[in-house]
């Protein structure tokens, strides 16, 4: 019996080394993980050095989006501010382009697209002591404020001198809306050497009654109104187009289309 139980005791010498392998376990194990953290401690500083370089590099401040990025950045301490565009503005000039002039001017009946005003001037001035020169040029509206008809008594006729006696002729894309021609009779009133002639290639809501109203009043204070002949197309082309020496060749339908609008300007100022 005690053979047998002694046989499981172990010995003195053999329990101290188990002590020991033991315990170099237990130390080795916290040297590998301290080796292990300063691993990790030397991946997160070389990372934060990194991502504080990228900063820097990085415009601040400007709402750009680096190339290559996938989307903006949000950034709650900045907030992007609207751009400002430019002011639209009249276009003036001495000759317009020819596409322009086929499309803008062609006097269909319905003219959808057509949202500018094309005005084709030329302005003979007489008296005085010495012969004036004479104006010539055409202006182009897009979506300004003021529409072409008041705006080249802003920026082509806007001195005036009652000695002087003033032909102002038009080409215009679409006859005066209500508006224009309510400044227009302003004008000629105040104006009394001025005779204005204005040619339409088409009418502008000829059928509301204010347009009407406005027409009439226009040629009442001395404006000779009228549609655009095919000779005063090809007058323009000529004259107001870099038509490259080509020949104006009328489009299809262009003298129906007058007749058809001289009638109605007939029929509204009778």
């Amino acid at each position: 019996m005690a053979d047998k139980k002694d046989s499981r005791t172990p010995s003195k010498g053999g329990l101290i080394k188990r002590k020991e392998k033991k315990m170099e376990k237990t130390e080795s194990k916290p040297e590998k993980e301290k080796e292990k953290d300063k691993d990790k401690d030397e991946k997160i500083k070389s990372k934060t050095a990194e991502n504080q370089q990228n900063s820097i590099d990085k415009p601040q401040g400007n709402g750009e989006i680096e190339e290559g990025a996938q989307g903006p950045v949000k950034d709650e301490e900045f907030q992007l501010e609207p751009i400002e565009l430019p002011p639209f503005e009249i276009i003036v000039g001495d000759r317009m382009n020819p596409n322009f002039f086929k499309f803008q001017f062609k006097n269909v009946e319905y003219s959808s697209g057509r949202n500018k005003t094309f005005l084709c001037y030329q302005v003979d001035i007489q008296g005085g002591t010495t012969e004036a020169d004479g104006l010539r040029g055409y202006l182009e509206d897009e979506h300004s404020g003021s529409h072409a008809e008041e705006v080249f008594f802003q920026q082509v006729l806007a001195f005036y001198d009652k000695s002087l006696c003033y032909t102002v002729t038009w080409y215009t894309s679409s006859s005066p809306c209500a508006t224009c021609a309510a400044k227009l009779v302003e004008i000629l009133r105040s104006r009394k050497t001025m005779r204005l002639s204005i040619h339409c290639s088409r009418l502008f809501q000829w059928e509301e009654p204010e347009i009407q109203t406005g027409l009439q009043a226009l040629v009442r204070a001395g404006c000779k109104l009228r549609m655009m002949r095919p000779l005063d197309f090809a007058y323009v082309w000529s004259a107001f187009v870099e038509n490259e020496a080509d020949n104006f060749i009328a489009w299809e339908d262009c003298q129906e289309n007058y007749e058809y609008y001289d009638e109605k300007l007939c029929g509204i100022l009778k």
